[in-house]
């Protein structure tokens, strides 16, 4: 099955929203290494103005995962997951993730290309905070390959 063209500019609805626990940021920035003391250290983040502890910048995805997993479950979408491979992903911030935020996410398929019987899908996750101001836009490409 090959991807549905008919995907681009698809906007599904927006999240549940995720509540950012401080807990939750400490453990991410612990995986993937981030050692600045404004994610970890509560009194840190407090004194550089923040409410608490500060996401890393690629926390985003954790929000970001539900609304791949819309489209990945979309029954006319044609992507079958064990075909995908990530290709890209990229973030355009307005603010930093906060622990306390309450976020909700919205994605839209941006673009299909076909590339050596290979399909590029990109996606933007638009998300919010509780008050509907914008976050961050957190950008994926998946590449679905082709049957061999």
């Amino acid at each position: 099955m090959t991807v549905n063209p008919d995907l681009v500019g698809r906007v599904f609805a927006p999240t549940a929203p995720y509540a950012v626990g401080r807990e939750k940021v400490r453990e991410f920035a612990r995986a993937v290494f981030a050692s600045s003391p404004l994610s970890l250290d509560p009194a840190a983040a407090r004194a550089a103005g923040f409410a608490d502890v500060v996401a890393p910048p690629t926390f985003a995805v954790v929000i970001q995962e539900a609304t791949l997993a819309q489209l990945l479950a979309e029954p006319d979408g044609g992507i079958d997951f064990s075909r995908v491979v990530h290709g890209e992903q990229r973030f355009r911030y307005s603010r930093p993730i906060v622990a306390g935020d309450e976020l909700t996410a919205t994605l839209a398929v941006t673009s299909i290309k076909t590339l050596g019987g290979n399909a590029m899908v990109t996606a933007e996750s638009s998300i919010l905070d509780a008050d509907g101001g914008h976050v961050v836009t957190a950008t994926s490409t998946l590449v679905v390959r082709g049957d061999s």
